[in-house]
């Protein structure tokens, strides 16, 4: 009888044993299975949006003549802004190709170039007027085209570009006389949107951003910190006290396009903000990141020891000192790392920001919170929707950065919850 007890011992214990290795093995496949999903995922994001930090340039030499112009050095800015500067850029490809003669082959011959070329030969006769008359020497952006296959020839790749078979020869007479190459695309951090790929950036969206977020953080924190101090340390236990935790809870799982329902109901057509503008859109962030404010602060003041407020109060502080002396300071990491982490996701939210007209095709940097804007979310979303092929590499490379803004925003919760558990000890 003990030999049988003793047997099925040893196969309980065998079972469980087997029970925990399988456990074992389902966890690490699992973590395999999602670690290998995560790599390929960042792998094909970052093969595609690294090219988009690089920009193909021309260096060209540019007749400013006076004639061509139909301007002089004594014109005033009205009139300079009005120059003939497209008859300047195409002469500047004209003299390098003198063989070419039909108007269709000059047409295409100047697809190489960028709009943007004209852009920075007016922005140079705007600061430098006297250079009208005299013959300078610019490095401009090409066309998207261009772009996309100089790149792709540069690594190796079989590129199906829209180039006709001439402008593939033109572009290659151009890289063999030393005039096409590679730079850091500067462009892209601080140009806004724009309808021509080489010319788009994501300057206007991050200072759309900016200041969406320093809205929703302005609003959501104190009124967070301070609805959790009042639930946790003096609010009763009443039926109505229980009724607002319970919306708060449930408001914390309600999808984000409800929230931006509500902005277009109440904060655009009620009180009339201004649409398409990080003030309403950081508002509509705040409603939204409260609940997640509200929830974390109240678990990091639950988590202060009850011995602290009673040597408080034995000391002779009242419950306010005790609470704002004492306990907040202790419960301040959590909080922080909370409300960073409630950013961080109102940094991802694409719904709320569309419903308010946040998706609005926005050519210039926002000055002041109240201009139109756009948000990195909404500008990956607006370029993926795209079809050029130049904004598929601009699409990705804003993924990256938004990974980028993640990373650094968890790297902060994490910094500051350590240096605040350092000082309260």
């Amino acid at each position: 009888m003990h030999n049988e007890d003793s047997l099925n011992q040893k196969s309980r214990n065998r079972r469980r044993m087997f029970a925990d290795v399988r456990f074992r093995t389902y966890g690490i496949f699992g973590l395999i299975i999602a670690g290998s999903a995560l790599f390929f995922l960042l792998g094909n994001i970052f093969s595609t949006g690294y090219s988009a930090f690089q920009q193909t340039v021309i260096t060209l030499e540019f007749n400013l003549d006076a004639e061509t112009l139909g301007v002089t050095s004594t014109a005033s800015l009205e009139e300079i802004q009005q120059a003939n500067v497209a008859k300047v850029v195409k002469k500047s490809l004209y003299v390098i190709f003198p063989e070419i003669s039909k108007r269709k082959d000059k047409r295409d011959l100047i697809k190489l170039l960028s709009l943007g070329a004209e852009l920075d030969v007016r922005d140079l006769l705007i600061l430098k007027p006297e250079s009208i008359g005299s013959i300078v020497t610019l490095t401009v952006p090409m066309s998207s085209d261009a772009d996309q296959f100089y790149k792709a020839s540069l690594r190796g790749e079989d590129f199906k570009s829209r180039l006709k078979e001439k402008q593939k020869q033109w572009l290659q007479s151009l890289v063999e006389s030393h005039r096409v190459s590679i730079q850091f695309n500067s462009d892209f951090f601080t140009n806004a949107d724009s309808r021509y790929p080489e010319l788009a950036g994501i300057g206007g969206a991050i200072v759309g951003t900016v200041y969406t977020l320093l809205i929703c953080l302005m609003i959501s924190f104190p009124l967070g910190v301070a609805a959790a101090i009042y639930l946790e340390e003096f609010s009763r236990d009443s039926f109505m006290t229980r009724i607002v935790e319970a919306n708060i809870n449930n408001l914390a799982a309600v999808p984000s396009v409800i929230f931006g329902l509500l902005g277009l109901a109440v904060i655009l057509n009620v009180f009339g903000l201004p649409r398409s503008t990080p003030l309403a859109g950081g508002i509509v962030l705040a409603l939204m990141t409260l609940p997640t404010i509200i929830i974390a602060c109240r678990s990091a003041i639950k988590t202060v020891s009850p011995s602290i407020r009673e040597a408080g109060m034995a000391m002779g502080a009242s419950p306010i000192q005790v609470t704002f002396h004492h306990v907040m300071p202790a419960a301040m990491s959590g909080t922080l790392t909370g409300t960073i982490i409630g950013l961080a996701q109102a940094l991802g939210e694409t719904a709320p920001l569309l419903m308010i007209g946040m998706v609005a095709f926005i050519a210039s940097v926002p000055g002041v919170p109240t201009d139109p804007a756009t948000a990195l979310p909404v500008q990956i979303y607006l370029w993926a929707e795209s079809a050029e092929r130049g904004f598929v590499e601009k699409t990705a490379a804003a993924i990256m950065v938004i990974i980028v803004f993640l990373i650094a925003m968890n790297l902060l919760a994490v910094l500051i919850r350590n240096r605040t558990r350092i000082s309260n000890k």
